[in-house]
């Protein structure tokens, strides 16, 4: 690698978009010894990659870990696997189709337009108290908060238990990152352990006493004589708070900070919000919140007469494929305006974000509140970035109003 892309260096998460960019001028498939990794950069191959069946986030389906050539996960991290296993982003079919299918039964586009007045009503409640306030951190008032609350909500967990599923989203997250050391390790098994408990006594009490949350629809999704088992929901629920809340924090503290950087945008979207939706899309494909996601090779593949071997990993470089000029004009631009804007930072095929629309309809609520509320808000320090590249995002983002 000759190359500036080292994931684990502050400068790097800082500003990964030059490496990216070396990356696709020197070829399409670059092999990355640190994480034994194929990094794959150009926008065509990680569309096309995504939607590819010879590639899976999982290769249990087909093949033992030793067949694989791999080691069997640590035993102490067991919780952690069987939490992770059993939700859809990391299944393949048959299991991946057949929860999917009954999940969607639950977690329907009409239970998510249904939740608009309430995201809306969170939001706005959330920007008043930061403006009364004067401002201050976003990701903590505004950014951390909605999402959270729009999960509980919909879950159905208490107000007093909310406060705990942030931090338990976060560790299991950490598990994500590369090559995570052992103390994140020992977070996330921790973690597991604990949401999986809360959840299950939570189902229990929608069993005893059903009510409109999204729960009590996953106890009843039903498919002839199938229906999702105890281990299925809990993974359902946990999947849902950790890929619908982590990502939209950072997509929403990141795009204020690339408004921030971009002035002349900023004052466009202020004198129009009838921009948002565009300005949504656009602050996504710019500045990913999920760089990549990394998808096993379960039968050989070539990428520019490169053979990438079965038992290998390729990471599907999102943020460089978002940056990539052969798909989008003036890539290196933010063009809130922009029209032709398929960006892929919801991922593609089977492993379509389910969660997108949710995810658009909390980023436009919290800008379009904030938009309305403080028009004048700025920048009161430049922020700095938190450790981790698979889920970046800003250690904080301190903002007057």
């Amino acid at each position: 690698m000759h190359v500036s892309f080292d994931p684990w260096s502050p400068a790097f998460v800082a500003d990964p978009y030059p490496a990216y960019a070396a990356l696709r001028a020197t070829g399409r498939a670059h092999y990355f010894e640190p994480t034994r990794q194929w990094l794959i950069p150009h926008y065509s191959d990680v569309s096309g990659l995504l939607r590819d069946r010879r590639l899976g986030r999982t290769y249990l389906h087909r093949f033992s870990h030793e067949e694989f050539g791999l080691d069997e996960p640590a035993a102490d991290h067991e919780p952690f696997h069987t939490l992770n296993g059993n939700g859809i982003l990391d299944l393949e079919a048959p299991d991946h189709t057949r929860i999917r299918r009954l999940v969607a039964k639950a977690f329907t586009p009409r239970r998510v337009e249904a939740l608009a007045p309430t995201v809306e009503r969170l939001a706005a409640g959330l920007v008043e108290e930061f403006v009364e306030a004067g401002g201050g951190d976003l990701l903590t008032a505004v950014a951390e908060p909605l999402p959270v609350a729009v999960i509980a909500e919909m879950l159905g967990v208490p107000e007093a238990d909310r406060a705990l599923l942030r931090p338990w989203s976060a560790a299991i997250c950490g598990m994500f990152e590369l090559n995570p050391p052992q103390e994140t390790a020992r977070a996330a098994v921790r973690a597991s352990v604990e949401f999986s408990a809360y959840l299950r006594e939570l189902i229990a009490a929608r069993r005893a006493s059903p009510g409109p949350d999204l729960i009590t629809a996953l106890i009843a999704a039903h498919d002839e004589d199938d229906r999702l088992s105890e281990q299925e929901i809990v993974s359902t629920c946990v999947l849902l708070l950790n890929a619908g809340h982590e990502a939209t924090v950072n997509a929403t503290v990141n795009g204020w900070r690339v408004l921030f950087r971009n002035p002349e945008q900023l004052a466009l979207l202020r004198g129009d919000h009838g921009l948002l939706p565009s300005a949504v899309e656009e602050l996504l494909r710019y500045d990913t919140p999920v760089p990549m996601f990394a998808r096993w090779v379960l039968d050989d593949i070539e990428v520019d007469g490169t053979l990438i071997p079965r038992g290998a990993q390729v990471a599907l470089l999102f943020a460089s494929a978002n940056r990539d000029p052969a798909r989008f004009p003036d890539a290196e631009v933010l063009d809130l305006s922009r029209q032709d804007n398929p960006h892929i930072s919801f991922g593609a095929g089977i492993h379509y974000c389910l969660g997108a629309p949710l995810a658009r309809l909390e980023m436009a609520a919290s800008f379009g509140a904030l938009l309305r509320r403080a028009p004048r808000m700025r920048l009161v320090e430049e922020p700095e970035w938190k450790p981790g590249f698979v889920i970046r995002g800003l250690g904080g983002l301190r903002v007057e109003v």
